[in-house]
């Protein structure tokens, strides 16, 4: 058994708490509560298989994610987890017919791969509106029967809940490491020294001035993330698929008649968290374009979220250079809540010395800092 702290408890510090607690470490968990975290605002979309995205060693982790999403929520539930606030409702792509075809192409190519991919089905826009009722009549879809739903800041308290249930314990703090001849031994929280066998930084956005005292740059910057919150008349939007639509918005309904439409992706903002007259004017006249149905919902509110992004727009996961009890993962971007539940869990295998299941040198923590020797 080690003792292991972890500083932030996003989707993918939580995730790391619930494993190492469950494999028997003695884990405290600590998190300052910024405005903006990111898995608090964001609703998660779990369908890697149509991106177009071509880096390998990205998809290898996205669709690994999905891959243990059903795996997580089994465990979870049987935790006595109720509210994960993960289901299965499938997707539509809505888009126009050259855009499908080359989506449809590359989610064939990988169908083999993924079987939790589902079923594949291209759909006119008549059937298209059976499935989504707020589409339009101008776009047609590809339905992918697997994709599933997710609901952020719900899945971030179900596992937070459960690591404690295993031993874990909570500090809201804003944590310091402490350092002994250049080495990180722990943290210093609410006034109290910590020390550890091991420390996670899941940190997200904020995560790089935590390296500061070693004289390390995470280049790891925030990335504004604007998010509408709806209200539909229709109460039956709980089986509703996810609806992707173009520009990279998405439209994601909830039990209850609830909608989240999004998102704005702003690279120069810092964490700057006001809501801004272009940016709902951009979801909103990307979004009602293909699902002109969703104008007659109420508008309920908004939210800002920081993503934690790098300028190679690939996650990091390994230990830190130079440091013995030091680890770190991020900069999941817009896939978070995909992959983050699984990037959590080989972060803490690596951490308390497991096998991990992801071959880590895809994903080289060098390249995320400078100043390491």
């Amino acid at each position: 058994m080690k003792s292991i702290i972890i500083i932030g408890s996003g989707i993918v510090g939580a995730s790391a708490a619930y494993y190492a607690a469950k494999a028997g470490n003695s884990v405290t968990l600590i998190d300052r509560a910024d405005r903006g975290q990111a898995t608090g605002a964001a609703a998660g979309i779990v369908c890697p298989w149509i991106s177009q995205r071509r880096n390998q060693a990205w998809y290898r982790l996205a669709s690994n994610g999905a891959a243990y999403y059903p795996v997580l929520i089994q465990e979870l539930e049987a935790l006595g987890e109720k509210e994960t606030g993960y289901k299965q409702v499938g997707i539509v792509s809505i888009h126009e017919e050259s855009k499908l075809d080359k989506m449809e192409q590359k989610a064939r190519e990988r169908q083999a791969g993924s079987p939790e991919m589902g079923e594949l089905e291209r759909l006119t826009p008549e059937q298209t509106k059976d499935r989504f009722p707020y589409a339009g009549d101008r776009y047609g879809s590809l339905y992918v029967s697997g994709a599933a739903r997710v609901d952020g800041s719900a899945i971030r308290d179900a596992l937070i809940r459960s690591a404690k249930r295993l031993g874990a314990k909570f500090i809201q703090g804003d944590a310091k490491l402490l350092i002994e001849a250049g080495q990180a031994t722990g943290v210093e929280v609410n006034g109290e020294s910590l020390a550890a066998d091991r420390i996670i930084s899941a940190g997200g956005a904020w995560a790089a001035e935590l390296f500061k005292p070693l004289g390390l740059h995470l280049k790891v910057v925030p990335q504004k993330a604007q998010i509408l919150h709806l209200q539909s008349d229709d109460m039956r939007t709980g089986d509703w698929p996810v609806a992707m639509v173009p520009f990279g918005q998405y439209i994601v309904p909830f039990e209850d008649g609830r909608i989240v439409a999004g998102a704005t992706h702003e690279n120069n903002a810092g964490f700057d968290d006001k809501l801004t007259a272009g940016g709902i004017y951009h979801i909103l006249e990307k979004t009602l374009d293909v699902a002109p149905g969703l104008a007659a919902a109420e508008f309920t509110g908004a939210a800002t979220g920081f993503r934690p992004a790098t300028l190679s727009a690939l996650p990091f996961i390994g230990q830190v250079p130079g440091q013995e009890k030091l680890f770190a993962a991020n900069a999941l971007g817009a896939s978070g809540l995909t992959a983050g539940p699984y990037l959590g869990m080989q972060l803490a295998k690596l951490a308390t010395g497991e096998t991990t299941d992801l071959d880590i040198s895809l994903y080289d923590i060098e390249e995320a800092f400078e100043g390491a020797e």
